[in-house]
């Protein structure tokens, strides 16, 4: 039986990332542990047979790096593959969209903690005594950025079917709204998720929309990897 296979990826470590900055919409290259951890990763795919159908990528820098140096990773192995015999395969053009944008983050973009309590003490303060969400001028919503996730969900369910396999390379914000979305939860659970850790979703599509007995069986809706990041133990 097929399914609809589905990787999605966080983006690799950015010159944000390494500083501690809350870049949202605005973004930084790589660094060079960044481009090792995308590479690894891609080589690692080609080892694991992982190759995709359709890719969907954010518009922003670093996820648009990542899927370079994954890229580039993958097409390097499968060039030292296929002088054994092996077939290599063409990638995918990409396709940017700009729901998978990471979390605008308003007045904090591309600050660091440190930079927002100095900017702003009051703000900070709230945010840091309460555990209700408290509103950041200009940033997105949870609830919006949730909203965002459903929308391109519901696209993957709508544009593709059994035996297509996809590659989602995006953020860490938006990725945890779009897993609770795949699970069917109406929470959205926090998660550490590593530069280039991956999820690996199998789901019978032709079933997806159905009502009835079949939403509890687990043959039809697999969970293959989860945070995984057993490609970077070499790197």
């Amino acid at each position: 039986m097929g399914y609809l296979k589905l990787l999605l990826v966080r983006h690799g470590q950015s010159q944000g990332n390494r500083q501690g900055r809350m870049e949202g919409w605005h973004s930084s290259s790589l660094t060079a542990l960044g481009e090792e951890q995308s590479e690894a990763l891609g080589k690692y795919l080609v080892e694991q047979g992982w190759h995709p159908t359709h890719i969907y990528c954010s518009p922003l820098l670093r996820a648009r790096a990542s899927l370079e140096a994954i890229a580039r990773g993958f097409q390097q192995r499968q060039g030292e593959r296929s002088d054994g015999g092996i077939p290599a395969h063409s990638l995918a053009s990409p396709d940017f969209r700009e729901d998978l944008r990471e979390s605008h983050q308003g007045i904090f973009t591309d600050l660091t903690w440190a930079e927002a309590c100095d900017r702003y003490p009051d703000l900070c303060h709230r945010l840091e005594t309460t555990l209700d969400w408290q509103p950041v001028p200009a940033a997105e919503s949870p609830l919006a950025l949730r909203q965002r996730a459903q929308g391109f969900v519901d696209h993957l369910i709508h544009a593709h079917a059994n035996g297509d396999r996809l590659w989602v390379i995006t953020h860490h914000g938006i990725l945890l709204h779009i897993i609770a979305r795949l699970l069917g939860s109406d929470r959205t659970w926090k998660l550490s998720i590593g530069n280039t850790h991956w999820f690996e979703f199998w789901i019978d599509h032709s079933r997806w929309t159905h009502q009835g007995i079949n939403q509890f069986n687990p043959e039809l809706w697999q969970i293959k990897r989860f945070n995984d990041g057993a490609h970077l133990e070499k790197t």
